[in-house]
């Protein structure tokens, strides 16, 4: 069970309180973080404490997510338009002294399928970082457990680039999953084994063309968001950042060279396909043609009319068995000899 599976089986819907909290976490003077509720955070964001900031995690599969946050949490109406998006690119854009990002990211549970894709939004202000998805994410799960196991963040704008770490390793889990699968198809291609291995170097293509394109624009989002940052995000927060989009970029460039590899083995699979197809239909014209004169004469001397050829011959039969076999070797070695140009 996963430490936001473990978490959920407490709460009564959605995995989270009846606020649509799943959890809070309160990080104090770069000690380790401590868990609270929904209304000792309540509290705290009335009565901001200098020396603490705060991590809040909701469901969006629960409708009293966004009605507790209005009451008690000054957001961006950006925040509010991120959450509504069914799905989108990755961005990372400035709102005032706020950050606001929609972060897409694979499913806990990922079978590697193109549709165990969801996103995660997130405001990021100077005490406090909300995150807010509507299925559970690896990334996020990862950063929680990095929580509970004691690390520790010195700001909202490091615990979003240790985020962004995760995600980054996330990515290039699963490019190495998906290039030891490739792997694995290459070599049954080589030997001309093709079964059922297009099927799965389509679907294995298809979720790396869709991760390529929602992902890629999150390091160029994340740079465009240096070069002007609100002025609470430190240097070594600005440090962390750019670390985190250039292992990101590392990553997506890695996703990028597993696409165009995975369509050069998918074009090697068609050619071998296509031409498995043309030997097959080349050997039906081949005995097509082959019995073309038998079928001709047949249907000649089938007629049972008046004056057919060799009528009273005692060999008859042997001479026009004859005659068509040559016709009939005729008619092979052209055929061969055109699929040998």
């Amino acid at each position: 069970m996963t430490a936001e599976t473990a978490l959920d089986s407490t709460f009564g819907e959605y995995g989270s309180d009846r606020h649509g909290l799943v959890w809070a976490y309160r990080f104090h003077d770069g000690n380790s973080a401590s868990q609270i509720g929904a209304e000792e955070v309540a509290s705290r964001l009335r009565t901001p404490d200098g020396d603490s900031f705060y991590w809040l995690h909701f469901s969006l599969a629960n409708t009293a997510t966004e009605r507790w946050l209005r009451q008690f949490a000054e957001l961006p109406d950006a925040f509010y338009d991120a959450i509504r998006e069914t799905a989108g690119p990755t961005r990372v854009e400035r709102d005032g002294d706020a950050l606001v990002a929609v972060i897409n990211d694979v499913l806990f549970d990922f079978q590697y399928e193109a549709t165990d894709i969801s996103s995660l939004a997130l405001a990021v202000l100077p005490g406090v970082m909300i995150s807010a998805r509507i299925k559970p994410l690896r990334s996020i799960d990862r950063l929680r457990e990095s929580v509970r196991t004691g690390t520790v963040a010195r700001s909202p704008a490091a615990l979003l680039a240790q985020l962004l770490e995760n995600q980054a390793g996330v990515l290039t889990e699963i490019v190495r999953r998906t290039n030891h699968d490739v792997d694995s198809i290459e070599d049954k291609v080589l030997v001309s084994r093709v079964g059922g291995n297009r099927a799965r170097l389509s679907a294995l293509r298809r979720l790396l063309v869709r991760l390529q394109r929602l992902l890629a624009p999150e390091p160029a989002a994340l740079f465009r968001l240096l070069n002007r940052p609100p002025l609470w995000i430190t240097e070594e927060d600005r440090a962390d950042l750019r670390r985190a989009a250039e292992e990101f970029s590392v990553a997506v460039a890695d996703c990028s060279t597993l696409v165009e590899r995975a369509k050069l083995v998918q074009e090697e699979l068609a050619a071998i396909v296509n031409e498995q197809t043309n030997r097959s239909l080349f050997l039906l014209t081949f005995v097509t043609v082959i019995f073309l004169p038998f079928n001709v004469v047949g249907s000649l001397f089938g007629m049972n009319v008046g004056g057919i050829p060799f009528a009273e011959s005692g060999v008859g039969f042997w001479v026009i068995i004859f005659l068509v076999t040559i016709a009939a070797f005729a008619l092979a070695r052209v055929l061969l000899r055109q699929f040998r140009r």
